[in-house]
């Protein structure tokens, strides 16, 4: 796998976006942008509601998931291309639940919104319909999902990478400073794990670093790529991104993304957590 095949660019994204045959998908954590404006011919999916059942606390399942494609014009052949906020983080997000039920084509907009409006291209406020089609998923690929009896086995056996903040690694808060009401019981983190925040892997207009250099990022906190990795952060949406970049651009094998992450782990009764920074 090429990095072509996962990632295309601005000028690709405008060469296609008339294509019938690509969707462009806007997945933002702040769901109120698409509506401000967007790239032409785009869709928005709302991580929110679409991608999160309205009960539990799960993913949509799938039936839902082909529901939701079908109303949004994507076929099991469109090549959907995503793209969002802050350095691609709910695209990526929106990227591993497309994996998770199959879609065969799939890319991320490398720099997504952020580098669009940077090299000041066009965005508009018109909202594209595509038209329904009957979209047939996969049963969910377990292999990508790592669940918290997978998380404990992995304590001092695998790469544990937890994502978020030092100061959310470290237990001196319990979530992002952003969102206080979204808090776990217990703060710290999985012991064994090594903490490399998600924003790492992104250059400052928002494109991913080379392979080279994410390489020496993880190697350099003594992650051995050639081990079996489980990523996580607090919902799973910071750690989509880690997911990708290790499984997708780095083509390592064995990478899973803990959705349940610290919000589920921080809240459990017994298991192991430590405090403090890296050591």
């Amino acid at each position: 796998m090429s990095r072509s095949d996962v990632l295309v660019d601005a000028d690709w994204v405008e060469a296609h976006i008339e294509d019938p045959k690509v969707a462009i998908v806007e997945v933002d954590e702040d769901t109120s942008a698409y509506e401000k404006n967007h790239i032409r011919n785009a869709i928005r999916i709302d991580w929110t509601k679409d991608l999160q059942d309205p009960v539990r606390r799960d993913f949509v399942d799938q039936a839902g998931f082909e529901k939701l494609l079908s109303e949004k014009g994507i076929a099991n052949d469109t090549t959907v291309v995503l793209y969002g906020g802050n350095n691609n983080w709910f695209a990526s997000y929106a990227f591993w639940y497309f994996k998770l039920y199959g879609h065969s084509d799939v890319r991320l907009l490398d720099g997504g919104r952020k580098k669009w409006e940077l090299d000041s291209r066009d965005l508009v406020a018109e909202v594209p319909q595509r038209p329904a089609t009957q979209y047939k998923a996969q049963p969910q690929d377990t292999s990508i999902r790592a669940f918290r009896d997978d998380v404990v086995s992995a304590i001092n056996n695998q790469n544990l990478v937890d994502v978020r903040s030092p100061d959310e690694f470290s237990g001196k808060l319990l979530a992002p400073a952003h969102l206080p009401q979204e808090q776990s019981q217990r703060p710290g983190h999985v012991p064994s794990a090594r903490n490399i925040p998600w924003s790492k892997n992104a250059n400052d207009d928002g494109t991913f670093k080379s392979d080279e250099e994410l390489k020496a990022l993880y190697e350099a906190e003594q992650v051995d790529l050639a081990k079996d990795t489980i990523a996580y952060c607090r919902i799973g949406e910071r750690s989509a991104l880690t997911w990708f970049v290790l499984h997708e651009l780095l083509g390592v094998d064995n990478v899973k993304n803990y959705d349940g992450s610290w919000t589920e782990y921080g809240s459990l009764v017994g298991v192991p957590i430590e405090l403090g920074a890296n050591k």
